[in-house]
């Protein structure tokens, strides 16, 4: 929040500390996806950056709205992205091999997007209206368990085990949170691991690809295993201070497939070397450290819940994909937030920051008041 007579009070209540850091990441998202482009704002850096102008004025505008109102539209707007849902199994456009999008002409949507954050939201709301005395109940677990269980799995059907998981992640964040008791994640926890055998058999071929490159990288050298393995190369290139920008071997010779999606850290990283990845993981971890004390200082319980669940998506986001460019966790398709091409982890991002903006703004106002 910034005070001055000069600047309106609408533009300076907001919480500029969070917008600049994402100001500052999504800026460096440009500069790497320029020289990701050969060192030209085609066909990426032009299309990011308007996305992340138009996504960042959302989530302003979405910083406005009163939490009453998104209690209100919580439960309707996870009925409708679950209708898209099947939706999409029944009609959805397919590319890339998997079946995940909506196509209404003049855009395709990817509803599982919008599941990320409507998941923390849904749950934290049925907490806030299930009485304290049943917590520990299993009516506390089952009905959870269903809103969850149905939009995790017409995801990972589509398939799209990555965006399967976040969600996945988000509600079980909120569940813990909520106090359901540890048992009830333990148990099924664990007939989920010995049931791993069994699961691996029904994975999409290229699923069970990704698993078997992930605990054996030299397998498929030069097949499956050939991103992850350009990727640590790319990486461990880059030493401690990089090769310079616009000075990346591996994805200006096209080494490094996806380097600006998926395996855009690896370009970052070659270029900008180990001192510049550290930069960007402060960058975020700073970002985090805001969500996590919105949501600390949160006055009731469903702003809590909702701002620790939005919060375990954004870090899921960075997580898994840093994991996963180093080879310690299976490809997933996850991309790196604000620095990876693609509108849609933009526009995801930008509603979970727009959300926690929105209670962090109601704290200041409730303070204020009191």
């Amino acid at each position: 929040m910034i005070s001055s007579a000069i600047i309106p009070q609408p533009l300076a209540r907001l919480p500029w500390r969070l917008i600049f850091l994402v100001l500052g990441i999504g800026l460096f998202g440009l500069i790497n996806l320029y020289s990701a482009a050969g060192g030209s704002i085609e066909p990426w850096a032009l299309r990011q950056g308007m996305a992340f102008g138009f996504f960042l004025t959302v989530a302003i505008f979405i910083s406005k709205v009163r939490e009453a109102t998104v209690k209100q539209i919580t439960f309707p707007v996870y009925g409708a992205i679950v209708i898209m849902l099947i939706l999409v199994d029944l009609l959805g456009f397919v590319g890339k091999g998997a079946q995940r999008w909506l196509d209404l002409g003049f855009i395709r949507l990817q509803p599982s997007e919008f599941m990320k954050p409507a998941i923390a939201l849904t749950l934290a709301r049925f907490y806030e209206l299930l009485p304290a005395g049943e917590i520990r109940k299993f009516r506390a677990v089952w009905p959870a368990a269903l809103l969850l269980g149905i939009p995790a799995a017409l995801v990972i059907l589509q398939p799209d085990l990555g965006t399967g998981l976040m969600v996945t992640f988000a509600g079980v964040t909120v569940m813990f949170l909520a106090g359901v008791p540890l048992r009830w994640f333990l148990v099924p926890g664990l007939t989920i691991a010995a049931a791993i055998p069994i699961v691996y058999q029904f994975l999409h071929g290229y699923q069970r690809k990704r698993i078997d490159i992930f605990l054996d990288p030299e397998s498929d050298p030069l097949g499956a295993g050939y991103h992850i393995t350009q990727s640590k190369i790319a990486i461990g290139s880059g030493g401690m201070f990089g090769k310079g920008y616009l000075q990346g071997s591996q994805s200006h010779l096209q080494y490094l497939p996806e380097g600006h999606t998926d395996f855009a850290f690896a370009t970052l990283a070659e270029e900008w070397g180990m001192f510049g990845g550290t930069v960007l993981i402060v960058a975020y971890l700073l970002m985090l450290r805001w969500c996590l004390k919105v949501a600390a200082n949160a006055p009731t319980r469903f702003a809590r819940l909702s701002c620790a669940g939005l919060t375990a998506v954004l870090f899921s986001y960075f997580a898994i994909n840093l994991l996963m460019v180093m080879g310690m966790a299976p490809v997933v398709g996850i991309p790196l937030p604000l620095i990876s091409y693609g509108g849609s982890a933009v526009m995801t991002v930008m509603i979970c920051l727009g959300l926690l903006m929105s209670f962090e703004r109601q704290q200041r106002t409730s303070s204020r008041l009191s």
